[in-house]
Formats: structure tokens, C-alpha cells, sequence
């Protein structure tokens, strides 16, 4: 234990030294330095960035969760997000360098007007406080728990307070992880993010696929690897299946709607995610680190679905929760010093979410309320600090708020669920937005507030409630969305802007793009599709006693 302790604290003080020594002449001072690094990143920190932001606890936790129950089905939020990023890499991301925008709502700004950013600074906020970040520090300490035994190292401390351990234990560690985190977001600025997380990343690709080798190493015995992956196909060959049947929770056909939509909304339009790639030095280095991000997600099935496939293995028959199957997997095929390198790694993959979501949550407050109507023209240090102060109200309400979802059943699933209520609404405004040139700003004022508005009625309003439970969530997601983009369009025809909008580059960065952009991003494509080629069952499609 004690050497598992120790190699944890040397991983994680290792990653905060060297990011220190790398970052500290940083400008921490001006809005541009603080929230866009300058406008310095390249693609190695972009993709470094991107990965670990994504790749936090909700994914190593609840997509091995998600695989523990449904099987290969579930690796369609990784393999279907390598074509959100092209997509991401060809249309979204030289519209939002050539505005040179610091946020989404900003973009919105520009196209439509100013309300319609505060309204999406809105929606941001209050979807990034109550949803993400607390998901963030939950998730991230339930797999902390099950790595490191949290509640055997207390002891009996809990006890002699007169808590439950296991719930004293999580509360620990939201609090413990959401004040590191904090720390790095609000002292830091995102160059201090983007580094951090490219360091931890080269660690979680390290540890992700250390933790497959030794649980398929330990199920094959003598055989090694080898025999264990074999094992692993012969026992769940039906679970082997790229093509989700009606009983999972990613159907097929929900893939085409619901499932594709918020792929595309989280990789081309989440503040949290894009914010570094508004902050490459030029098109061609912020398209280079989108496709890059998308070669290494073609590899995340390997560390986010067969690790909770390989605890099905191995724990079936036992009353676990999913959401805990990863944590429990780690615990019992690591030896102790890997186990606290690898608790070092999950540490940092909770912290770069959390301190990106939180970093996310100061720019958009800070560029997009407090300069623009809280307090115009405030200098640049009021705004940089307003930012701060922000950011540690909304850490500590997170920090609350999170130990309330151990009740949830599968945390994954409630994630998605409850980023439909503002993925749908901003990503249909902001393809209308970029696709159409006389569509008003009313339409999109009306299109955000109704179908946020719509989509949290459904989900918890009852009669309403049945329409969603008569269809798949994600289905109903996709009707919401196609609404949506008619209302904007035929708005768009009986009361078009007076004159056709304008794209103008304002110079922020180099626009010339990446000349293998395209050839990169169709093979990417083609690999998706050969994968679910390779590993699709239809015939789970049939209807039942067919």
C-alpha cells in the first residue's frame, strides 16, 4: 500500500512540476493569454489536449460501465466521433479561426446578435454547472475509489465520525480532486490545461492499454495474452457486435439520429472540448490536431470497452454495479506500484476535464457576460479575474452538487441523457448559422429556447414524458433537432435578414489549411466504416422469432 501511495504522489507531482517549469513565463494576464494561450498552441498539444479532455472518468468509468452491460455496441461514442472531428477539421473549425472567436456564443454573436450569445452563455453555464462538471467529479471519484481501496485505507476513521465509509470516501476525493483541479484552471489559464493534459495523456494511453494486457494476461493464464483475448471472443462472441440490438442502449438505428447529432455537437460545438483549438497558431495546425485526435479515438475501443467486456468475464455472477466494474478490473490485475502510477493517470484524466470544463465555464462568463453586459469596458484584469472568482463559485457548487449522483444507475447513459437538453438546441443554431446567409437572429432566439425548453419536457414532464418512453431517447433527440432546423429555415423565408451575412477574417491566425486535410480525414472515414463492417451482426435487427 505504501508503495502504491508513493508511486501515485511521484506521477502526479512529476506532471504538476513539469508543467510548471514549461508554463510559468506564460501571460496569465491579458484575455488572450489566459483563455487562448496566446494563440500559440500547435498540433501536438491541440490533439494532447482534445484526448485527455475527452478521455476524463465519465469515459474510462462509465463507457467500460457501458460495455460491462451492453457488450462492442458501445464503442460507437468513440468510433462514430472520428467522423464528427473531420467534419470538425473540413467546415467547423475555419469558419470559427477566420471570426477569430474565443467562445461559441461569441461566433453566434456575430452572426446573429447579442442576445442570442447571452443565451447561449446561458444554456452553457447552467448545463456545464449542474450536468458536467459535477459527472466530471463523481465518475472520477467512484473509479478512485475502486483503484486505490479508498475505504480500507481510511480505516476506521469514518467510523469514529459516524459516516459510512464508502460515502465519506467519495466525498473526500470530489473535494480533494475538485480543489486541485481549480487550482490548475484558475491560476494556470488553458496553455497550463493543454499541457498538463498532453503530459497525462501520454500516461492514460500508457496505463489504458497496460490495464487490457493484464486483465486478458490474467484470464489466458500460461497462454498469455493471447489465450485470454481468445477466451474473451468465445465467451461473449453475440457481445462482439458493432451493431447495437433494441435491448442495448445504443439501438443501430439510433446511431443515424440521436447518437451521430451529439457526436457532431461535442466535437464541433462544446466550449469545453474546441476551446484549445480556437487556440492554434494557425488552420493548419488546428486541423492537423483535430485529425490526429481522430486517428487516436479509432484506438479507444482497445482501453474504454474491452477492459468492461473482460470484467464481464471476470466478475459475472457477482452483484457489482457496472459503473464500478472498471475500478474493481484495475484493482485486481494491476501489481501496487503500477496501480498507483495508474491512480495517478486516472487523477489526471479527472483533473483535465474537470480543469477544462471549469476553464470553459470562466471564458464564457467572463468574455461572454461580465465584458459584454455585466461591466463594459472592463480592462483586461478585471475580466481575468472576474473569470477567477467565477470559476471558484461554480468548483465549489460542482463540488456539492456531485457525491447526489451516486444514486444514479448507469452514469454514462445520464450523461448523454441530460446533454441533449443543450447539445440539440446550440449545435442545430450553429450549423444553420454557418450553412444559411438570411436566416434571422429571432429564428435562432427562438430555436435555443424552444428546444431546450422542449427537450427537458420531455425527459421530465409527464404526460409529455410518454412521447419520449413510446421511442428511443436519442430518436427523439433527432426529431427535436430536424424541428428545429425547419422552424429556423421557414422563419428564414417569411422574415429574412434585411442584407445576407458576411464572413469577414479578421486576421487572428494563418488560414491557410492543411493540405492533406482532405486525404486524411476520407481515410479516417474508410477505417470507421471497415470497422463496422468487420464486427456487424445484422441479424440482431431481425425481428424477434424471425
Amino acid at each position: 500500500m505504501l508503495l502504491t501511495l508513493l508511486s501515485f504522489l511521484f506521477f502526479t507531482g512529476l506532471v504538476a512540476l513539469l508543467t510548471w517549469l514549461i508554463t510559468r513565463r506564460d501571460d496569465h494576464e491579458s484575455t488572450g493569454g489566459y483563455f487562448l494561450a496566446g494563440r500559440s498552441l500547435t498540433f501536438p498539444l491541440i490533439a494532447g489536449s482534445l484526448l485527455l479532455t475527452n478521455l476524463s472518468t465519465e469515459q474510462m468509468v462509465g463507457l467500460n460501465g457501458a460495455a460491462f452491460n451492453d457488450g462492442l455496441c458501445v464503442m460507437v461514442w468513440e468510433v462514430v466521433a472520428v467522423i464528427a472531428l473531420v467534419f470538425m477539421a473540413w467546415f467547423f473549425l475555419p469558419r470559427f479561426l477566420k471570426s477569430g472567436v474565443a467562445t461559441v456564443p461569441e461566433y453566434l454573436e456575430i452572426r446573429f446578435d447579442h442576445q442570442t450569445q447571452v443565451i447561449t452563455n446561458l444554456i452553457f453555464l447552467v448545463a456545464y454547472v449542474g450536468i458536467l462538471l459535477p459527472i466530471i467529479l463523481y465518475t472520477g471519484a467512484t473509479g478512485m475509489m475502486g483503484i486505490l481501496d479508498v475505504p480500507s485505507m481510511l480505516g476506521s476513521l469514518p467510523e469514529s465520525l459516524g459516516v459510512d465509509a464508502q460515502t465519506f470516501s467519495l466525498w473526500l476525493i470530489v473535494w480533494m480532486v475538485g480543489i486541485i483541479g481549480s487550482i490548475y484552471a484558475l491560476f494556470g489559464g488553458l496553455r497550463t490545461v493543454a499541457v498538463s493534459d498532453t503530459l497525462n495523456g501520454i500516461g492514460l494511453f500508457v496505463g489504458g492499454f497496460m490495464i487490457t494486457g493484464f486483465a486478458l494476461a490474467q484470464l489466458g493464464g500460461d497462454g498469455g495474452i493471447s489465450a485470454g483475448a481468445e477466451q474473451i471472443f468465445e465467451e461473449q462472441r453475440a457481445r462482439f457486435n458493432s451493431i447495437g440490438g433494441k435491448e442495448t442502449s445504443v439501438p443501430f438505428w439510433t446511431i443515424f439520429s440521436g447518437i451521430f447529432l451529439l457526436n457532431l455537437f461535442y466535437w464541433t460545438t462544446n466550449q469545453q472540448i474546441i476551446q484549445r483549438t480556437f487556440g492554434a497558431s494557425s488552420l493548419a495546425e488546428g486541423q492537423k490536431g483535430v485529425l490526429l485526435t481522430g486517428a487516436f479515438k479509432l484506438l479507444g475501443p482497445l482501453y474504454l470497452v474491452l477492459p468492461g467486456m473482460i470484467a464481464y468475464t471476470m466478475f459475472q455472477g457477482t452483484d457489482i454495479k457496472a459503473d464500478t466494474a472498471y475500478g474493481l478490473l484495475v484493482n485486481q490485475v494491476l501489481p501496487g506500484p503500477l496501480t498507483g502510477f495508474f491512480a495517478a493517470v486516472m487523477i489526471g484524466a479527472i483533473l483535465s476535464s474537470f480543469n477544462s470544463a471549469l476553464n470553459s465555464s470562466c471564458t464564457l462568463f467572463s468574455l461572454g457576460l461580465y465584458r459584454n453586459v455585466i461591466r463594459n469596458g472592463a480592462s483586461e484584469h478585471e475580466v481575468v479575474r472576474s473569470g477567477k472568482v467565477f470559476g471558484w463559485v461554480v468548483a465549489i457548487a460542482a463540488m456539492g452538487i456531485a457525491p447526489l449522483l451516486a444514486k444514479t444507475e448507469s452514469i454514462f447513459g445520464y450523461l448523454q441523457k441530460m446533454n441533449g437538453m443543450y447539445f440539440i438546441p446550440i449545435f442545430a443554431v450553429v450549423l444553420i448559422g454557418m450553412v444559411t446567409r438570411r436566416v434571422p437572429a429571432i429564428a435562432a432566439k427562438l430555436a435555443l429556447i424552444a428546444g431546450f425548453s422542449i427537450i427537458a419536457i420531455g425527459y421530465f414532464v409527464p404526460p409529455f414524458d410518454r412521447v419520449v418512453a413510446s421511442m428511443h431517447e436519442f430518436q427523439f433527440l433527432g426529431v427535436v433537432f430536424a424541428w428545429l432546423l425547419t422552424l429556423m429555415l421557414i422563419i428564414g423565408e417569411i422574415a429574412p435578414r434585411e442584407t445576407e451575412f458576411v464572413q469577414e477574417d479578421v486576421g487572428a491566425v494563418d488560414m491557410t489549411p492543411w493540405k492533406l486535410a482532405m486525404p486524411a480525414g476520407l481515410i479516417l472515414i474508410a477505417i470507421v466504416i471497415t470497422i463496422y463492417v468487420t464486427f456487424a451482426d445484422f441479424s440482431v435487427l431481425a425481428p424477434a422469432g424471425s
